[in-house]
């Protein structure tokens, strides 16, 4: 049993997974109140779903990008578990969950993020051996600077406003994902963690840290 948690942004998520089925999941937006939302929604989930904290043997987490302050929440607890019961800890990029929630394409795909003061994470992903992987490392800038950076078709999917997508909507050589598909799910990150533990490609739990940001500049072809 593996257990994922995501407190990237404002929306929290929390699943079981098994390797077969997504026992529970959990999905809500809170306002700045991780450290006291967390752990009660952590213990409904495992009621629900009959489960204790003896069965759950992995722990996935989102790094980021994100925001600083409630990331660590979820970190701290993902990483007090794991070394609390000596459990493989996985740290998974947010803007990775975003992306493999993503219908296949051949053209790319840019997963966005939210990181305040009017600003965006993102990274580039290409559709290779049939699964999105990035190709360029976490950036920052302006939803205006990302959309000035690409030239050709690109798939555009993540947490973004209304007026912002309505933005992206006007620009006729991008596709934007549907609300539905731009929802992070802690199921999606479930997944993700449970390839890497089922490859012994745990992270070092006592050492890992969030995903930084860099700054915009490359252009996207």
């Amino acid at each position: 049993m593996l257990l994922s948690i995501d407190t990237s942004t404002a929306q929290v998520g929390l699943a079981l997974y098994d390797g077969d089925q997504v026992l529970g999941e959990m999905m809500w937006t809170t306002k700045q109140h991780h450290t006291t939302e967390l752990s009660p929604a952590l213990s409904g989930l495992l009621k629900r779903c009959g489960v204790t904290m003896s069965m759950v043997q992995a722990l996935g987490v989102a790094i980021g990008p994100g925001s600083f302050t409630s990331l660590r929440v979820g970190l701290s607890l993902a990483k007090g578990i794991a070394l609390a019961r000596n459990l493989p800890v996985m740290g998974i990029s947010t803007l990775d969950v975003i992306a493999a929630a993503q219908p296949l394409a051949e053209i790319p795909l840019v997963a966005v993020l939210q990181a305040g003061r009017k600003r965006i994470a993102f990274s580039v992903y290409q559709n290779i051996e049939k699964q999105w992987q990035a190709e360029s490392p976490v950036r920052s800038g302006t939803l205006d600077e990302l959309l000035a950076e690409i030239e050709s078709p690109t798939a555009i999917a993540g947490e973004l406003p209304s007026d912002e997508r309505g933005k992206i909507s006007k620009v006729k050589h991008l596709q934007l994902a549907s609300p539905s598909l731009c929802v992070r799910r802690p199921s999606v990150l479930a997944e993700l963690a449970w390839a890497r533990w089922q490859d012994s490609d745990a992270d070092d739990a006592a050492s890992l840290a969030p995903i930084y940001l860099h700054v915009a500049g490359t252009p996207i072809q």
